[in-house]
């Protein structure tokens, strides 16, 4: 174990912990967007910038989401350097995505309510933190998304913007997106996945019992072939009728 020292008080922590992961075990906010624990940080967003001060004295701010702490390490939170960092990049975010009530929360959190960026794109919801990339990579395993193109014109897409056939419509992008840039909905029987250029169509599996439309048959595909041992058969009755 070795101690850090988080605004003025000192904490327990493992080697090679990130500075996010030992403020979270604390208590101590630090505001994140492409952080989850489900997949490996990225250090996208920088809304979570800290200052640092090393046992050998150098100072400078880091991600918290990235850096990882060492004995005697002192991380200063909230400080005004650190609030002058996040609120410039709040305003960047703003002018990102305008349309993303999930930005501008963070935002007012910081007393950040315009900006004096020109907007990018009206509407956009997307921060290009790449959460989603990342869950359909590591934990799908599928890699059906990506973060293409480069400088402003960077987004995520699936392959030629039109090729959905790695996509399983497991709904995992969906479900980590901090944004709601990418949404889902269930429908006569087709599940629809709404990203920022893009639209996907699925059809859905029936229970035998219950009539619910519940599992995409792509995904049955999916498990059947990725899986030996499992029958079409185990896909008939959904969670709630199996009971």
């Amino acid at each position: 174990m070795i101690t850090v020292n988080i605004n003025g008080k000192d904490y327990s922590a493992e080697k090679d912990e990130t500075v996010l992961a030992v403020a979270k075990r604390n208590f101590i906010y630090i505001p994140t967007f492409c952080h989850n624990e489900a997949v490996a940080d990225y250090g996208s967003c920088r809304i979570c910038m800290v200052e640092i001060w090393t046992k050998k004295g150098k100072n400078k701010l880091v991600t918290a989401c990235l850096f990882p702490v060492e004995d005697g390490l002192k991380v200063e939170t909230n400080n005004e350097r650190v609030l002058f960092i996040r609120k410039n990049i709040a305003e960047l975010l703003l002018a990102k995505c305008p349309a993303s009530a999930e930005v501008a929360e963070i935002a007012a959190q910081l007393g950040v309510y315009e900006t004096k960026y020109r907007i990018e794109k009206d509407g956009n919801k997307c921060i290009l933190c790449a959460l989603c990339t990342r869950v359909c990579d590591e934990v799908v395993g599928r890699k059906a998304i990506s973060l293409v193109n480069r400088g402003i014109n960077r987004e995520v897409a699936i392959p030629f913007y039109d090729n959905a056939a790695a996509c399983i419509a497991c709904g995992s992008c969906v479900y980590i997106c901090p944004t709601n840039a990418i949404t889902m909905t269930d429908k006569d029987g087709i599940r629809t996945i709404t990203m920022p250029n893009c639209e996907m169509k699925f059809a859905l599996r029936k229970c035998n019992s219950c009539g619910r439309e519940w599992i995409p048959e792509k995904q049955v595909k999916y498990f059947l072939s990725s899986a030996p041992g499992l029958t079409i058969e185990e896909f008939d009755l959904c969670q709630s009728c199996r009971k």
